[in-house]
């Protein structure tokens, strides 16, 4: 039977922390869950990307039941239940039952979908992947795994529009299948090319555990966040942008220094700033101005308590720092961007508070000194 559990009151007794969660309570709010029977030993609960066909897999069940979401609404509205357990309803089997894949295999775990009206699922036992029509509920397919299959993944399988072309089987044992290299043998995982009415094993391999509710994309929609692309420094607004080498500069209002700087493999303009004094409010703007979409440059300046930059190419951030002493005092690149990216540093030097000390820097060993 599936079902919503609550949260109760909890209290830690060493420390007398008490933490009160909100509780549902089946019993006192009625019609807030409903039970369905599914035989035997539910263990996956998987919906389809229509949201009509939910399959209740029991692994030591002989079938799959699929339950209908519509089915389910008329069931609650009509009042067809087979009693309650601890106060939540339990619907009819019938009543909800879309139908039963019969005979698909033994040890159903884990269902998803190819988005063309196909479920797949997992069988532990008899080890194997079995394609079947969600509709009709006909075994369409099955192929061999290597062994004790559990997940699964098909990109986007659990969404409502899944990719549809490949399938990952996630398996537990690997007995006498790899080298024992140490103390723990590894797992296995096999792909499948389901784009075709057969499933065809494309790619065996070891892994190391067996993932859980593993997901995966198409990597175009991954990389940079599904744009294939960089800012362009032609088109950066930040309001503290610098878009070239030449145009950085350090500029004091009172107390407060807004430097503009840029990096790129493997430099910081500027990299020396003399005329920071101690108790300054001291705002670093440093643009990327790489132009390859996988080449992000760090910014971290030594002592500073609130982190680091991570900066995508054309892109502009800013950290604040507050030097709290006088010395000499290095910033750094954090992410390792080129062969030279140790040398990508510079220093500020930092005064005394009250002291007239002017402001210059040094645009780098290409670039002259500017004041």
């Amino acid at each position: 039977m599936f079902t919503i559990l609550g949260m109760k009151k909890t209290q830690t007794a060493k420390s007398e922390i008490k933490t009160e969660v909100l509780v549902l309570d089946s019993k006192e709010l009625k019609d807030i869950c409903y039970m369905i029977p599914c035989p035997k030993s539910p263990h996956g609960c998987d919906v389809d990307p229509t949201g009509e066909y939910i399959v209740g897999s029991g692994k030591l069940a002989a079938l799959i039941p699929v339950f209908s979401f519509d089915k389910l609404q008329n069931a609650i509205k009509n009042k067809q239940f087979d009693g309650e357990y601890d106060g939540i309803p339990v619907i009819k089997y019938e009543a909800a039952l879309h139908g039963e894949v019969q005979k698909p295999g033994l040890g159903p775990l884990h269902t998803e979908f190819d988005g063309k009206g196909n479920a797949y699922t997992t069988f532990f036992v008899s080890s194997e992947v079995v394609k079947w029509d969600i509709k009709t509920l006909k075994v369409l397919d099955r192929v061999p795994t290597y062994y004790s299959v559990g997940h699964l993944c098909i990109p986007g399988g659990d969404s409502r529009k899944p990719f549809g072309k490949y399938l990952i089987a996630y398996n537990k044992i690997t007995k006498d299948r790899y080298l024992p290299t140490g103390p723990e043998l590894s797992q296995s995982a096999q792909i499948f090319d389901i784009s075709g009415d057969k499933m065809q094993l494309i790619l065996d391999f070891p892994t190391i555990g067996e993932p859980h509710y593993a997901q995966a994309a198409p990597a175009d929609l991954i990389r940079n966040n599904g744009q294939l692309k960089f800012y362009k420094i032609e088109e950066n607004h930040h309001q503290y942008a610098t878009k070239g080498e030449k145009e950085s500069k350090v500029v004091r209002t009172g107390n407060r220094v807004d430097v503009y700087m840029t990096s790129i493999r493997s430099h910081f303009a500027p990299d020396n700033i003399e005329g920071i004094k101690v108790g300054d409010v001291v705002y670093f703007h440093v643009t990327n101005l790489e132009q390859d979409w996988d080449v992000p440059h760090g910014f971290a300046i030594k002592g500073a308590d609130n982190g680091e930059l991570l900066i995508m190419p054309g892109e502009t951030c800013t950290l604040k720092w507050v030097p709290e002493k006088e010395g000499i005092v290095p910033f750094y690149c954090t992410d390792f961007c080129s062969a030279l990216h140790q040398e990508m540093q510079g220093y500020v030097r930092v005064s005394p508070a009250g002291s007239n000390v002017p402001i210059t820097f040094s645009l780098g060993t290409n670039l002259p000194a500017t004041k």
